[in-house]
Order: structure tokens, then C-alpha cells, then sequence
């Protein structure tokens, strides 16, 4: 894959922009579990994923975590740049989930060129607004979603992830997605197991039922 795919507007940028960006390209291959951006204080640059998977969260300053969305091939992550963007600043945490390919703009860079083309400044509001409607969404499952509904959502989401019924997950890890205790998760799954839903093994749900989890989802 070539950067300029992951760029709708790469022809509206002149040739001086273009190899501007490409003579600034920093290519980093990070395993699963590194630590890439650690938040406002730390402004890394652009991120476009070539192939693999990260994941962006706030940490709470009690140490909770709630995932607020998931890169995977030909995504940009401009809250790893956000110090390049006027009076907006991100506390936002991106690891790896999976081994991953990427590519990093650094982040002056990427604002040189976006001040100098309109096409690029507009793609990037339109990307941050995209991210921010993410956010917007995801606020209000957290105040008026059940948690057995958001349990149920989660587990629909890695099981299209993943392309399979049977997730090799912990429930420490589904907490930290949806910014609640382990416990809760538990307690949940444990629930979802009576209703026939899911079968729990350790380190392990197994989807019995995903047409049941999607009627509780959507409910």
C-alpha cells in the first residue's frame, strides 16, 4: 500500500507538497502492545496504518480506560498530532493491539503544508469532525446504554473484528474498552451466559447466540 492511497485529495496537493510529505515520512513497524502516543504532552505526528490495529483511549487520572475508537489499515489518527491544531488539545492514549505497519508525518510538517492547502485543511476538519462524532457517540453510550447492552455491542464489534465467533479476550480487557471495572464485565457476562448468549472459558467468549445479541443491543 502507498500513502497517496490513503489520501482522497493527494492529486490537489502540488508536487512541492507532495514531496515535501514523502520527504518527511517516518516508516515504523510497532508489536502488538507498544505504547505510540501518550497524550496532549506528547505530539507524535500523523499516524496512517498500513496494516494492523490501535486503539485510542483516555485514562482516566484513577487509571480507568474507555476506548474511544480503532485504527486499522488506511486510517489516520490526527489526535496524535492534535499540538498542531489551534487551541485544541487531546489527553488521548494509542497503543497497538495488534502488530502494526505505519506510517508518522510529523506533525509540523503536516501543518506547514496544511496551511498552504486549502484541500488538505479542509480533509483534515472533515476527519476531525469524523473523530469528534465518534466521541459524541460514544459519551452517549455511556449515559444512557445499559452496561449488558454495551457488553452485548462490544462483543459484536470484535467478533466482526476478529471474523469469528470465539474471542481470546480477557474480561479486564473488555472493561478497559468500555471504561467500567472488571467486575461489572463479569457480572454481565456471567448474565449474558445464563441467557444462552455467550459460553465463558478462560481467557475465552464464545458467541452462541448473535442473533440474541444483537436483539439485546439493538433493544
Amino acid at each position: 500500500m502507498e500513502l497517496q492511497s490513503c489520501f482522497p485529495i493527494w492529486d490537489k496537493l502540488s508536487a512541492v507538497q507532495q514531496d515535501t510529505i514523502l520527504g518527511s515520512l517516518i516508516s515504523r513497524q510497532v508489536k502488538k502492545g507498544a505504547l505510540i502516543h501518550s497524550g496532549s504532552t506528547d505530539c507524535t505526528g500523523l499516524l496512517l496504518v498500513k496494516s494492523g490495529q490501535l486503539r485510542a483511549y483516555i485514562l482516566s487520572d484513577e487509571g480507568r480506560e474507555v476506548t474511544i475508537y480503532r485504527l486499522f489499515g488506511r486510517d489516520i489518527c490526527l489526535f496524535s498530532a492534535s499540538c498542531m491544531l489551534r487551541s485544541a488539545q487531546f489527553d488521548v492514549t494509542i497503543d497497538a493491539e495488534k502488530d502494526t505497519d505505519l506510517w508518522i508525518i510529523p506533525a509540523e510538517v503536516y501543518r506547514r503544508v496544511m496551511e498552504e492547502s486549502a484541500p488538505l485543511s479542509n480533509y483534515t476538519n472533515e476527519i476531525m469532525a469524523a473523530r469528534f462524532s465518534e466521541v459524541m457517540w460514544l459519551v452517549e453510550q455511556i449515559m444512557w446504554k445499559s452496561m449488558d447492552r454495551r457488553v452485548a455491542a462490544f462483543l459484536l464489534e470484535e467478533s466482526a473484528i476478529e471474523g469469528g465467533d470465539r474471542l481470546f479476550i480477557t474480561h479486564e480487557t473488555i472493561a478497559n474498552h468500555l471504561g467500567t471495572h472488571r467486575e461489572v464485565v463479569t457480572r454481565m457476562l456471567r448474565y449474558l451466559q445464563d441467557e444462552g448468549l455467550v459460553k465463558l472459558s478462560r481467557g475465552t467468549v464464545e458467541l452462541r447466540d448473535p442473533k440474541g445479541l444483537t436483539a439485546l443491543r439493538d433493544n
